[in-house]
């Protein structure tokens, strides 16, 4: 099996151009995104063929480097179209329509100074309401932990909980995210708070744990924060990865780049 590696600010990711899904796709997901004992990735994706009557050029099934089954990714979409571009033999001149578990969504790519990396806009759908969270445990945490003032939960095709801290620079992501993600029942969690030009994200994905960027939760961090008066329609999101804008409509868009790492043959 060929594998291509890309990442979106530090999210990697890799891609693999199939006709089919394997059976043992989990088992795959888990093998190869292993840091030491496989390539290493936070999440494997099959690019699947797409469907001519519903108009969409290939289909995207993302497997977490936990083995599990993830709706959607927008860094994830952004390497996808760029594997497609470059092993696909598809030009720069059009929207590439991917089908994903969270529904059909738009990718339009452009090539930069750099001949590894695009610059990918994503249309990411509208923003919808995440999971209620009454939890007494959870939010017995949260007033603990002094977060239970500004927080709301928020779906782009895959649930988040948002929340705003005073630096999120300064938050234990991998500690406090995957405790507030087991008692809310499993949750994406994003701490934000306010920054020069735009807001500053740290978060822990489920399935992966602690990443240098998420693209769904980059959407749903600005959504709070415009929600919250931090930020206008248009939100710069800051992560350690890098950072990717945010334009808040129906729908949304995620405009960032995605890197070519390598080309892998797996035996």
């Amino acid at each position: 099996m060929r594998l291509t590696k890309h990442h979106g600010l530090g999210n990697d990711f890799l891609i693999a151009l199939a006709d089919a899904l394997p059976d043992n796709a989990s088992a795959l997901a888990q093998g190869v995104c292993h840091r030491t004992r496989g390539v290493g990735a936070d999440g494997l994706i099959f690019a699947l063929p797409g469907d001519a009557d519903a108009g969409t050029d290939a289909t995207m099934v993302l497997f977490n480097a936990d083995g599990s089954r993830a709706e959607m990714s927008g860094n994830g979409i952004r390497c996808l179209a760029q594997a497609l571009v470059r092993q696909g033999g598809r030009g720069l001149d059009g929207a590439i329509r991917v089908a994903t578990d969270a529904g059909v969504r738009t990718v339009t790519v452009e090539a930069t100074d750099e001949p590894s990396v695009v610059q990918a806009r994503v249309a990411m759908g509208p923003i919808s309401a995440g999971p209620e969270l009454g939890d007494t445990d959870f939010l017995r945490y949260l007033r603990h932990h002094g977060f239970a003032d500004q927080f709301t939960t928020a779906s782009v095709g895959n649930p988040h909980l948002v929340i705003g801290v005073h630096d999120a620079r300064q938050i234990d992501a991998a500690k406090i995210g995957s405790e507030l993600s087991r008692l809310a029942g499993g949750i994406n969690v994003e701490f934000i708070s306010n920054t020069t030009g735009g807001i500053d994200l740290r978060v822990w994905e489920r399935g992966v744990g602690v990443t240098e960027a998420c693209g769904t939760g980059a959407c749903a961090a600005a959504h709070a924060a415009h929600r919250w008066g931090l930020a206008g329609p248009i939100v710069r999101v800051f992560m350690p990865g890098g950072d990717v804008a945010v334009e808040l409509g129906d729908p949304v868009f995620l405009v960032g780049p995605a890197a070519c790492i390598a080309t892998v043959d797996c035996g």
